[in-house]
């Protein structure tokens, strides 16, 4: 009556792909929970969807806040705006408007000059410089060299300092690898962000304006079985075999390991197999993504993307964990040049790949590590690194096809993840198990990328 445009949420709930009523509700979450709402709350200024989606995990939760708390807000070697700009750019390389746009309002609550939002153009030379490697990191990192590397460090007047390189590098990896868990858990905008809300009346006209305001959507959500589809019990049915098969195989698989063990060729050759295969694992969807707002300005050559590292007669050598890994390399490094960051990683990393509750859809008490190492053994070998003690074979036997193309979209091109492709997967496990994978995708693509740039870093050094 006064004219006030009231606005509607457009979404239900934190996510596109798991229904409201199955996340957990604000107020009714337990006393550890409520201490990291009130952390991220504290920290971010606001209880965002990506930290409602991630709650299923607390313990990773935590971790998470704490790293991107240190990254973005303590002492550090890179101003906060440079840090707010950076990760609108990473975000900015996959079409992720969610995180774009959130960063957006705290480089210009840090001070950030809000010409620099009109296009990568209008921002400091030393960071368009920026661009090259942000691009290689996020679509083809095993291109990156010591080379990339000395254009960054060496050019006169805008150059970077060791320290400020391995700072924006963190923050490139980490806002690559939050667009995936962005796009892979079908994170919806906050009511107040674009895309998160509507000011058109609702179409259900049986409530009153009040319940609007109130977020209530009207009718109870009512998921009509589309025309043609299988009736809920056999496709039930089909899912609970689906869970004891892959137990199946676990099992069988173990026993296998028990009595024999593959030759060093025989593996090297699997690896070989295994990477070659994942080149011909690609999203068929026709759907489309999550629509997004234009942010192409906040990165130059739009046309790059992720291309598998063995098309058009390119060969890229393996890359031998043995050689350069994590543990024994990577971590020294960061924890040198950007103190206590180096152990913020180790631990999340830690957390993701070790996180579980002995649990696999209707089971309990069953020992997840064997299918844990393949997901994460199968995105390092989609980047073309190696780990010479693990049976690559293992992992065409636990990840079928559909899982595989889930894997790839959300690692290699985020932006192109549907629900179906979310719903195509794993089809009696929990939504928590479907968001326990995404963690794993998460940090194992940021590690890989990490690992490319630190040797690169560390091969300029030496």
């Amino acid at each position: 009556e006064l004219g006030i445009r009231i606005p509607r949420p457009l979404g239900h709930g934190p996510s596109r792909f798991i229904p409201e009523k199955e996340t957990i509700q604000v107020g009714k979450e337990d006393a550890t929970m409520h201490t990291l709402f009130a952390e991220s709350f504290a920290t971010l200024g606001r209880l965002d969807n990506v930290t409602l989606v991630m709650v299923f995990h607390p313990q990773y939760l935590e971790s998470f806040l704490k790293t991107q708390h240190y990254l973005l807000q303590m002492d550090g070697p890179l101003p906060l705006h440079y840090r707010h700009y950076i990760g609108i750019m990473a975000a900015a390389r996959h079409q992720c408007s969610y995180l774009v746009n959130l960063h957006v309002n705290d480089f210009l609550h840090v001070g950030g000059d809000p010409k620099w939002l009109n296009g990568l153009e209008n921002a400091p030379q030393k960071l368009q410089n920026l661009g090259e490697l942000n691009k290689m990191l996020a679509h083809r990192p095993w291109l990156i060299t010591k080379e990339h590397i000395e254009q960054l460090l060496k050019t006169e007047e805008n150059s970077w300092s060791l320290a400020e390189l391995i700072h924006a590098v963190v923050l490139l990896t980490h806002y690559h690898s939050l667009a995936s868990f962005t796009f892979g858990c079908g994170i919806s905008p906050e009511i107040d962000c674009e895309g998160g809300h509507t000011f058109r009346p609702p179409s259900v006209s049986n409530y009153c304006i009040c319940d609007i305001t109130n977020g209530y959507h009207g009718v109870d959500e009512i998921h009509a079985s589309p025309a043609g589809s299988i009736p809920v019990s056999v496709s039930l049915n089909k899912s609970v075999c689906e869970v004891e098969a892959l137990m199946e195989k676990m099992k069988q698989l173990q026993e296998c390991r028990d009595e024999e063990e593959a030759s060093q060729e025989e593996m090297a050759t699997r690896f070989e197999r295994e990477k070659r295969e994942s080149m011909f694992v690609c999203s068929s969807e026709d759907e489309e993504s999550a629509a997004t707002r234009d942010v192409s300005r906040h990165f130059e050559d739009t046309s790059y993307g992720y291309k598998d590292f063995s098309r058009h007669g390119m060969h890229v050598p393996t890359f031998r964990v043995q050689d350069y890994s994590w543990e024994d390399h990577g971590y020294s490094l960061v924890n040198r040049l950007y103190p206590d960051v180096g152990q913020l990683l180790d631990e999340k990393f830690h957390i993701a790949y070790n996180l579980t509750y002995n649990t696999m859809a209707m089971h309990k008490d069953v020992d997840t590590s064997m299918l844990r190492r393949a997901i994460w053994n199968y995105i390092h070998c989609m980047f073309g690194i190696r780990y010479d003690d693990y049976d690559y074979g293992e992992i065409n036997q636990l990840l079928d096809r559909s899982f595989k193309v889930y894997i790839k979209t959300v690692v290699c091109t985020p932006e192109k993840t549907t629900k179906r492709m979310y719903d195509s997967f794993w089809r009696q496990f929990e939504h928590s198990e479907k968001v326990h994978v995404n963690l794993l995708l998460v940090e194992a693509r940021m590690q890989a990328e990490l690992l490319y740039a630190l040797r690169a870093i560390t091969r300029y050094m030496t």
